[in-house]
């Protein structure tokens, strides 16, 4: 991948972390930018963003000391990413991923043409989300 891509994709894993955009601001620059999606693996501490026709990126998560859970909770997952969506004055992007490994989910993979991201365990246990409907879906 080019130095350019690599650098939009870890411009927007730190915005992540330092809440300086917001997920839906990340994903316009990554569209943007030619992505299609990314997969965030809990297990390895990494986040890979896709292009198209296949080229990608592999960064670094932050250190994180909590361990995947060996239970999926799906409905506690389902939770956390409500709480994310809300986006209240106590939610951080850390936050979210601790919680989320400590209910079981080793990853999740977002779809940009898909409008979805799929969170899974451990033991390929799924909960889907769909993206929210935006203006253009009128269009």
């Amino acid at each position: 991948m080019d130095a350019q891509h690599g650098a939009i994709a870890q411009t927007c894993l730190n915005a992540a972390y330092d809440k300086t955009m917001a997920f839906p601001e990340i994903v316009g620059m990554l569209i943007s930018a030619g992505f299609e999606g990314y997969a965030v693996d809990y297990r390895r501490n990494t986040t890979t963003y896709f292009q198209p026709d296949g080229d990608n990126v592999v960064l670094q998560n932050p250190d994180s000391e909590t361990p995947v859970a060996p239970r999926f909770d799906q409905s506690g997952v389902a939770a956390q990413v409500k709480w994310a969506q809300a986006d209240p004055p106590d939610y951080s992007y850390a936050a979210f991923c601790k919680n989320v490994k400590a209910l079981g989910c080793a990853g999740y993979i977002v779809s940009f043409p898909g409008r979805r991201v799929l969170y899974f365990g451990r033991t390929a246990e799924t909960h889907v989300e769909h993206f929210p409907p935006s203006s253009r879906d009128d269009e």
